[in-house]
């Protein structure tokens, strides 16, 4: 017996097979891509998701014996919009959490629905992440598709419905979306009816440690009738996979997108960031999202050096100096989410001379990731928290350059979780175990023990305190012009 965890992410299907004492027996892994058609568009095809589920159980079905799972949980993106027909069928490519197209629709809402108030409901403002402003962009531009729209899905709740389980939405897609309010725990129709949607669209919200059906799909090799859980936000989960279960911890989570996590007791909202319900109940995550950070290194490489491995691309960069000599990189490719909110907002390299070349840019991409994240942790410590240690975690944090640059740029050691690259699937498995009485949450803390410290660099705090501050200054004086290179959207 053991519990089988799933978590669709911004670039693979993830699973991992944890036995009955939360070791980890078998993961498997399957790559799909975000799609950016236009300019800042992210989308993603649903259908892939479903493939590289059954793709991610058939492997996990061939290192281990499946017929004894005790219980499933998916996790994934959030709050990516699905949108169904009344048969139950996708109507167009997923628009994923960090699309920016919708920027003159964020405007319409605010002039009609206050944004105190939004954020006393939901401890959302309006930003390119939320859910109504997407739904209008369809209103306008795909009216065919927005009369077809009879429910709405996240990731991993679509991905627990092809599994066998009923309509619903998790908690964290509902708390992200804007249409949920946390202060009276009803969904807010009267934002929804802005758009020209009822709440019939919306589905029950179901919490992480909630059971909402059973396996019943032939094309999966699980047990029929093995229980579904409603799964769990992936940022979410990796908190839990990396054991932040207190106040005082944070981890930099290096994605597709990269994820500042850090544990609050209470709700307490912060406008520059997002907040979520964590997986232990009557907890919270104060946390941010950064539109591009694993995926912004899979964009260079396939476009500039696509004969390359990460580990080689990592020792070209070994070779420049901190601070790229003297390059400064912008990491807004799909606008920004967290902390400065920014649809507008674009990639921007500064500082190119004739001498430098792709292994400097190359280094300013991992160095923007760094800064982004410090500037989560200025907007958090300025609202009193503290913050003891830090843990780095998923597929990026592997990097042994990466880390001394992010710790460097902190001026702080990071704590090196080895397990995070399968860290959201880990952490949905471990939640599916607690759900099915197999242990409690205590024992993430014997499992999440980091794999080594980096300190940081001292010649490279002196850089990178610097041109911190210009990667901070360049935002500020270029913010205006963003709006004015739209031309060339959709």
């Amino acid at each position: 017996m053991g519990v089988v965890g799933i978590d669709v992410g911004t670039t693979a299907v993830k699973a991992v097979l944890l036995d009955e004492e939360a070791n980890l027996v078998a993961e498997a892994s399957h790559p799909h891509h975000l799609q950016s058609p236009h300019p800042g568009w992210a989308e993603e095809d649903p259908a892939d998701w479903w493939a590289g589920t059954r793709a991610v159980l058939a492997e996990l079905a061939g290192k281990a014996d499946l017929a004894g799972v005790a219980a499933v949980a998916v996790s994934g993106m959030v709050p990516a919009l699905v949108l169904l027909d009344d048969e139950g069928r996708v109507l167009r490519p997923a628009i994923q959490q960090n699309d920016a197209r919708h920027a003159e629709e964020i405007a319409w809402f605010k002039a009609r629905f206050p944004e105190d108030e939004l954020f006393a409901h939901t401890g959302a403002t309006w930003n390119q992440q939320v859910i109504p402003p997407k739904l209008l962009w369809i209103k306008r531009h795909e009216p065919e598709v927005f009369r077809r729209i009879r429910r709405i899905a996240g990731s991993y709740e679509y991905v627990t419905g092809r599994l066998g389980g009923p309509v619903y939405l998790e908690a964290n897609w509902a708390l992200e979306s804007a249409l949920w309010s946390e202060k009276e725990r009803r969904w807010l129709g009267e934002v929804l009816a802005l758009v020209g949607l009822d709440t019939g669209v919306l589905g029950p919200v179901r919490f992480p440690t909630e059971v909402v059906g059973e396996v019943t799909n032939p094309e999966v090799p699980l047990r029929p009738g093995t229980p579904l859980t409603a799964g769990s936000a992936d940022h979410i989960a990796a908190a839990l996979a990396a054991g932040l279960l207190a106040e005082g911890e944070a981890v930099l989570k290096f994605g597709g997108a990269g994820d500042f996590l850090y544990v609050s007791p209470d709700f307490a909202p912060i406008r520059e960031l997002f907040i979520d319900y964590h997986d232990v109940p009557g907890r919270y995550v104060i946390n941010g999202c950064m539109a591009t950070s694993g995926s912004l290194v899979k964009w260079f490489r396939q476009n500039f050096a696509p004969e390359l491995s990460y580990a080689e691309l990592d020792r070209a960069a070994e070779s420049v100096p901190a601070g790229s000599q003297g390059v400064v990189l912008l990491p807004y490719f799909l606008g920004e989410k967290t902390p400065i909110h920014d649809p507008h907002a674009r990639g921007t390299i500064l500082g190119l001379t004739l001498a430098h070349g792709p292994a400097h840019l190359y280094r300013a991409i991992l160095e923007a990731v760094a800064y982004a994240f410090r500037h989560h942790v200025e907007v958090l410590r300025a609202k009193g928290h503290k913050i003891a240690r830090f843990f780095v975690m998923d597929g990026g944090a592997k990097s042994p350059l990466w880390r001394r640059i992010t710790a460097s740029v902190l001026e702080e050691p990071v704590h090196y979780l080895a397990s995070g690259a399968a860290g959201s699937a880990y952490g949905t498995a471990f939640l599916a175990g607690v759900v099915a009485g197999l242990w409690d949450y205590p024992l993430i803390k014997e499992r999440a023990r980091p794999a080594g410290v980096t300190e940081p660099d001292p010649g490279w705090v002196r850089v990178y305190r610097e041109l911190y501050g210009v990667y901070r200054e360049a935002y500020e004086r270029l913010k205006d012009l963003y709006p004015r290179l739209e031309v060339d959207r959709a």
